[in-house]
């Protein structure tokens, strides 16, 4: 079979190769997949860069968590799948439910990655894909789907409707999260630094956009521009967006801090007058992810896709997702 492999050491995109390897078999609690799909996230530009938790990979690393395929073989204990099944990977490989519990995350030291044509994972690493979604549709969710989801669906101030919600930016989790709010009944804010990208996030039901290069207090003006008070703020930009999430978010609302992408300095002092609170998140668990799906067929919610790349062209969508060009999620056809 075919698989890509960072390769030990590797700091970019010249040490993303593609190898032949044995097919794997499933242990007795495991699942064979043949994977159909994969998608990547801002995470997976960090393992392969060598700036991921760990700094470089010690030795050859299958990349991404996030993947959508069909069961193959099934270990002789395994008894939530059979062979034929449409699944997707979790994020996490044993955070099942309950509290954090973060452990081996897919695509990353120790754990397997999805991008290859088979790949071996737990049955409690995998969940049933929703009913109405393409392969290239469910790989979207395992790392952006589920973290939209957590940080809109839970903590102090639940998604519901006639809610304001708060988005920075339109990657992957941000138009995921819109999708879900809009489908929730909430009124979406958005933010970016280009027109057109605001525009076609109104085309998916975002009510008010806002330029943050050309205004730049742009965490007043979106405070200002909602009537009842932002209530969920999806944080993705980090400590150098915080400061202006804290000047968006409402009475009683909640940032749900996700993003690593800026640096900063800050203060929650702002949260005090407003009784708001900062959560920060973990992706989610994998009863979180069959929450996700269940929601995803119910509503008949089809992700975004902004483009999809041949297994062959891996490299190419790695370029494509890290480039100012990105509006939702790029996948990689296996």
């Amino acid at each position: 079979m075919r698989s890509y492999v960072i390769r030990a050491g590797g700091s970019g995109l010249d040490d993303l190769v593609m190898v032949e390897k044995d097919e794997p078999r499933p242990g007795p609690r495991d699942v064979l997949i043949r994977v159909r799909a994969c998608s990547l996230n801002y995470r997976d530009q960090s393992i392969l860069t060598g700036n991921y938790f760990g700094g470089k990979v010690q030795a050859d690393q299958v990349p991404l968590s996030d993947g959508a395929g069909e069961v193959v073989a099934v270990g002789d204990e395994v008894s939530l799948y059979k062979a034929g099944d449409r699944v997707s990977s979790t994020f996490f490989m044993n955070w099942v439910e309950g509290p954090p519990r973060a452990g081996p995350a897919i695509g990353a030291p120790p754990a397997p990655g999805m991008l290859s044509e088979y790949v071996v994972l737990p049955e409690t690493a995998i969940v049933p894909m929703a009913a109405n979604l393409s392969f290239e549709e469910a790989a979207t969710l395992p790392c952006a789907g589920v973290t939209a989801w957590n940080g809109l669906v839970n903590g102090i101030a639940p998604l519901k409707p006639g809610q304001d919600v708060l988005l920075l930016g339109t990657g992957g989790v941000s138009i995921l999260a819109l999708q879900f709010a809009r489908a929730g009944g909430a009124r979406i804010l958005i933010t970016s630094s280009q027109d057109d990208k605001l525009e076609r996030a109104r085309g998916l039901g975002a009510s008010e956009t806002i330029n943050y290069r050309e205004i730049e207090a742009w965490g007043a003006e979106a405070a200002a521009r909602s009537a009842t008070g932002i209530g969920k703020v999806i944080e993705v930009g980090g400590f150098g967006t915080l400061p202006q999430s804290m000047q968006a978010v409402g009475f009683g609302g909640e940032i749900a801090m996700i993003g690593v992408l800026t640096r900063g300095e800050s203060t929650p002092h702002p949260l005090m007058f407003k009784g708001a609170s900062l959560r920060g998140m973990l992706v989610g668990s994998r009863e979180m992810a069959v929450q996700l799906n269940r929601a995803i067929e119910a509503s008949d919610i089809h992700p975004l896709i902004d483009k999809v790349f041949p297994f062959e062209e891996a490299a190419e969508a790695y370029r494509y997702q890290a480039s100012p060009d990105l509006f939702g999620k790029v996948v990689i056809s296996v």
